[in-house]
């Protein structure tokens, strides 16, 4: 396993380290500027954070302020910022050929067998990919190739669920601000309980529920008079991202898988935040050991450079229409060499970054679940790997969520003592620890330090 002194030489030195509050001044007059030219619908619309250098784990802003990146821009930089084989990478293919439009080159055609060859089983060596620059690409084409493949229009998703933000990926992500006044989306979506187990839709307590929530999918899927009788495909995440982090028991993904064999349907894992070897494995489902017919990546997979996918079962191929599917920057060659370089280090048997993150994902979760005795606002902590969830609630008894003004403020005191960190969850209540898989033991220690101190005083 890579030592702790190799990673340490990634990142910036002396992390934290603030010398001024945020916003700064210059980061300050750059968000006024930003707010004349820019689309504030971008994901972090206002937040006052401006990144103007990178490495590792770490990052700092304009005015020199040094964060600890527990947030990896979100899930996606799983080797760190600028990793130096990444920088060799990028050094070495753009002096050959980068935009070779959608045609292929021998940079993506690697890529696609290697790609194959990191896959769960069910798709590991018999399999095809579509390449594309972001997730919601991937999963908006996943929706596609399903119906074509069936000849089936309807789509099965889940409570909580984020695959996207277009025309059809929003119909299948939950989040209010994603949908509200968006519509009307495309039809032919039903959203189904997700296996929540701190907040359970049915009122029960796993084990003992017996996985009623994975049931109901096969009660929904093969029951007569449940509006379900064209379904092409069931869409979920293998754990939930923006809908809290939310990392349900492996037989939740076995029944989903068996209900879906059993009407014929696609069972297609989104894989875009919580793959690339952030749970301690390359994939998440492979913890549920489910099978998979369509897989969709990317974040992690990318890093540094946009990158994307669907990977789908070879026999698929036949069903879908040559050049039906375009897409112009898709298997960039520098991209391809970037991601095949990023692949290379997750799964590097030497560095072992999934054993460690298995590693460090425990330990994580075991500071947090230690400090519910003296914390009182922490409700659950969940997630597997370097995606761990921290819940907080106002109350833990009634789990009543902590008031979005005081996550606010959480976060915005986490800034303000250097570390990035995005909440996420139905309430905006969960506090997301995905640090890149690179990150140092002592800087990992040093940001659960800083957010168990301040969430104290809640």
């Amino acid at each position: 396993m890579i030592s702790e002194a190799e990673l340490k030489e990634l990142s910036f030195p002396d992390a934290p380290k603030m010398v001024t509050t945020v916003p700064g001044p210059r980061v300050a007059a750059l968000m006024e500027e930003s707010a004349k030219y820019e689309a504030f619908t971008r994901g972090g619309g206002g937040f006052p954070v401006i990144l103007s250098e990178g490495m590792g784990a770490t990052a700092k802003d304009p005015d020199g302020n040094l964060y600890i990146d527990m947030a990896a821009g979100v899930a996606v930089n799983a080797v760190g910022r600028g990793h130096p084989k990444v920088l060799e990478a990028i050094q070495r293919q753009c002096c050959q050929i980068m935009h070779t439009t959608d045609i292929t080159n021998p940079k993506r055609i690697a890529l696609a067998k290697r790609v194959s060859e990191i896959m769960p089983e069910g798709l590991r060596g018999d399999c095809h990919t579509s390449f594309f620059q972001a997730g919601s690409d991937a999963v908006e084409t996943a929706i596609k190739f399903s119906r074509k493949h069936t000849g089936r229009s309807q789509i099965l998703a889940f409570q909580g669920a984020y695959h996207g933000v277009w025309c059809g990926t929003t119909a299948l992500t939950t989040g209010y601000n994603y949908r509200h006044g968006w519509g009307p989306l495309i039809a032919g979506v039903q959203h189904l309980p997700y296996a929540y187990c701190y907040r359970c839709p049915f009122n029960m307590t796993y084990p003992n529920c017996d996985v009623q929530c994975g049931k109901y999918v096969d009660y929904v899927l093969n029951t007569p008079y449940t509006a379900a009788d064209d379904v092409a495909a069931v869409v979920i995440e293998s754990q939930q991202g923006e809908g809290g982090y939310v990392a349900p028991p492996p037989e939740f993904f076995q029944i989903i898988k068996a209900a879906c064999k059993k009407y014929g349907c696609l069972y297609v894992a989104d894989e875009v935040q919580s793959g690339a070897g952030r749970t301690g494995k390359m994939w998440c489902i492979e913890h549920a050991g489910v099978k998979p017919d369509m897989l969709t990546w990317g974040k992690g997979m990318g890093g540094d450079i946009p990158m994307a996918g669907l990977t789908y079962k070879a026999e698929i191929e036949k069903s879908l229409p040559e050049g039906s599917q375009p897409s112009t920057f898709a298997g960039n060659a520098l991209a391809s060499e970037v991601c095949m370089t990023n692949i290379n280090l997750i799964t590097d048997p030497e560095m072992d970054l999934l054993g460690r993150a298995t590693q460090l994902g425990e330990e994580v979760r075991g500071r947090f679940t230690d400090a519910m005795s003296t914390v009182k606002c922490i409700g659950d902590v969940r997630g597997r790997g370097l995606m761990v969830g921290v819940e907080v609630v106002a109350d833990r008894k009634t789990k009543e969520p902590l008031a979005p003004e005081k996550c606010g403020q959480v976060a915005f005191r986490l800034l303000n003592k250097g570390v990035l960190m995005t909440p996420c969850g139905r309430y905006g209540n969960v506090f997301r620890f995905m640090p890149p898989l690179t990150v140092p033991r002592d800087y990992s220690n040093k940001a659960i330090d800083i957010t168990l101190d301040i969430l104290k005083d809640y």
